[in-house]
Order: structure tokens, then C-alpha cells, then sequence
């Protein structure tokens, strides 16, 4: 009897974990299929395209595209004069090919990574100091600080917008694009900053104490202590900060929509999909497509780092 009531709990247990797997996955294998599917297989309920079709990813990644882009009459050129070089080709290709219909995928994706990848670094950077602070030294005003800093958060992105806007324009930040650039990595660092702040600190403070003495002892200073034992003991949770940052500033729309809008070469990946959703392009291929090669680089990020996930470094370094 307890045999198959131990049965039944593992099997509905298994089948549990299977359906929330299934729910969080199935977005992504619709969109891959939708993304893989011609358009006269669009109404086919199933997953599986019944023809494989990735011209949506060729296009988007401008694979084979420069000749197709080319006017009728270059078209004809090129067919019609064998004895052109390839050089001469390519000259000709790059100076008359139409870029109306190209989606520059490359060009948003540099923007939103070089965007991401800064204001996750320079947020995980100036959290472990924070929040060693906050862990480690004492000073009249800690705790006070320490609750304030996720004050931030009582207010929506959409009441802060119009302040901080009118604040960056003052300053003359918003009239060129390297200050526009700056002024979205500034924000985007206070966007998660405080959470940053204070999942570090929680992980610090289940650092054993007794290897900070240890370390004093030998002459280490609060600087080296941080570089030589807190971040390499650390470097689990450190990972999941910068995971975390990441995905907030690579797929941030509100401020980056506003901030952007006269700067279309700093246009970032959800405003690129935005504007291909609204365009003369909107295919759902196309779409869909795009919002697959939008998601692979978290997910690919997450995949690499994940081992270093599993657990704290620093579990039986001492014992208390």
C-alpha cells in the first residue's frame, strides 16, 4: 500500500513538472514554428511546419540578400556582362542595392548588447562594494540606507520617465547620441541596482567572518579582501546579478522607446521589433524570426554560466 501511494505521488509529481515545463516552453516552440512555416502553412494547427522555410532567418541575418535587394535593371546588368570582375560586382551591389526592406538585425542586436552587457557590468561592479558595506562595515546610517535603496522600486517606470527625461535634456545629454547612450545605461543601472544590492549582500553575509580575520591577519586590506576572497566565493551570485541586469536592459522598451526615438542607428532590438511589427514588412515569418534570434543570446548566456549556478563556493571553506 505504501509502495503504490510512494507510486502515484512520484508519478504525479513527474507529470507536474512536465506540464510547468511545457507551459513555460510552448511560447518559444510556437514561435519557432511560426518562424519556420510558409505563409500558405500559417493556418496549420500543427507545431511541425509541413515544409521547412527559412528565408525569414536569411533575410534577417542578410544571408544571400545582396542581389536580391538590387533593382530589375542592375539584376539584368550583372547577368548580362560575364566579363565583370567580382570586385566589380560587389561595387556595383553596394552602391544600387535597395535597403528599404532590410531588417538591420546586426545593427540593433550591437546596439542592445553593447547596451546590456555595459549597464549589467558597471551595476554588478559598484553592487559589490555596496553591498560589502552594507554586510561587512559599520557605520551610523547602514541600515537606513540599506532599506531605502529599494524605494526605487514603490514607483513605475512610467512615473519616473517623464522626470528623468526633462532632467537629461537640461543637462544636454539627449542632443547627441553618445549622451542619449550614456543617459540609457545611467538609467538602466539604477533599474537594477537595488535588487543587485541586495541579493549580494544577503549571499555576503553567509560568507564565514573568520576568513576575513584570517585574511586581515596576513595584512589584506578591505580593497584586496574583496578582489581575493568575497568575489571569488562570490562568483555564483555575482553571475545570476549580471544575468539578472542583462536581461532587464536587453529587453527594456519604455525608456529606450522614448530616449531613442531621434536616433534610429541606436535603435535597440525590442524597439527594431517594434518598428518591424508596424512596418510594411510585418510578416508573421519575419516577426517571429526575429523575436527567436532576439531571445537566443539570454538563453545561451544562461546555458554557459549555468554551472557556476548550482551553488555557493564558498560551502565548507571554514567551519564555524
Amino acid at each position: 500500500m505504501v509502495k503504490k501511494k510512494s507510486l502515484l505521488r512520484s508519478t504525479g509529481f513527474v507529470l507536474f513538472i512536465l506540464f510547468i515545463v511545457f507551459f513555460v516552453l510552448f511560447p518559444f516552440i510556437q514561435m519557432l514554428s511560426t518562424s519556420l512555416k510558409y505563409q500558405w502553412d500559417w493556418g496549420n494547427p500543427s507545431l511541425i511546419p509541413r515544409k521547412i522555410n527559412l528565408e525569414a532567418y536569411k533575410e534577417l541575418l542578410n544571408i544571400g540578400q545582396a542581389e536580391k535587394s538590387l533593382p530589375d535593371s542592375i539584376k539584368n546588368l550583372l547577368k548580362n556582362t560575364p566579363n565583370l570582375t567580382k570586385t566589380q560586382k560587389n561595387r556595383i551591389i553596394a552602391r544600387y542595392k535597395d535597403t528599404g526592406n532590410v531588417f538591420p538585425f546586426f545593427e540593433y542586436f550591437k546596439n542592445s548588447l553593447i547596451l546590456a552587457f555595459t549597464a549589467a557590468a558597471l551595476s554588478g561592479i559598484i553592487a559589490i562594494f555596496g553591498a560589502y558595506s552594507f554586510s561587512r562595515i559599520q557605520y551610523r546610517g547602514r541600515s537606513t540606507i540599506q532599506r531605502s535603496v529599494l524605494f526605487v522600486y514603490m514607483f513605475g517606470g512610467i512615473v519616473l520617465l517623464i522626470p528623468l527625461y526633462r532632467i537629461f535634456v537640461k543637462l544636454g545629454f539627449l542632443s547627441t547620441p553618445t549622451g542619449t547612450f550614456l543617459t540609457l545605461i545611467v538609467i538602466y543601472m539604477v533599474q537594477t541596482l537595488p535588487v543587485s544590492l541586495y541579493m549580494l549582500g544577503n549571499y555576503f553575509r553567509t560568507i564565514p567572518y573568520s576568513i576575513e580575520e584570517a585574511a586581515m591577519i596576513e595584512g589584506l586590506g578591505r580593497f584586496n579582501i574583496i578582489l581575493k576572497i568575497i568575489i571569488p566565493l562570490s562568483l555564483s551570485a555575482i553571475i545570476t546579478v549580471f544575468i539578472y541586469s542583462f536581461m532587464i536592459a536587453w529587453n527594456e522598451y519604455l525608456f529606450a522607446s522614448i530616449f531613442l526615438k531621434g536616433f534610429k542607428n541606436l535603435y535597440t532590438l525590442p524597439m527594431g521589433l517594434t518598428a518591424l511589427f508596424t512596418s510594411k514588412n510585418a510578416i508573421w515569418d519575419r516577426i517571429m524570426a526575429a523575436s527567436m534570434l532576439t531571445a537566443i543570446p539570454v538563453i545561451a548566456l544562461f546555458m554557459v554560466v549555468q554551472k557556476n549556478l548550482a551553488g555557493g563556493l564558498s560551502e565548507g571553506g571554514v567551519k564555524e
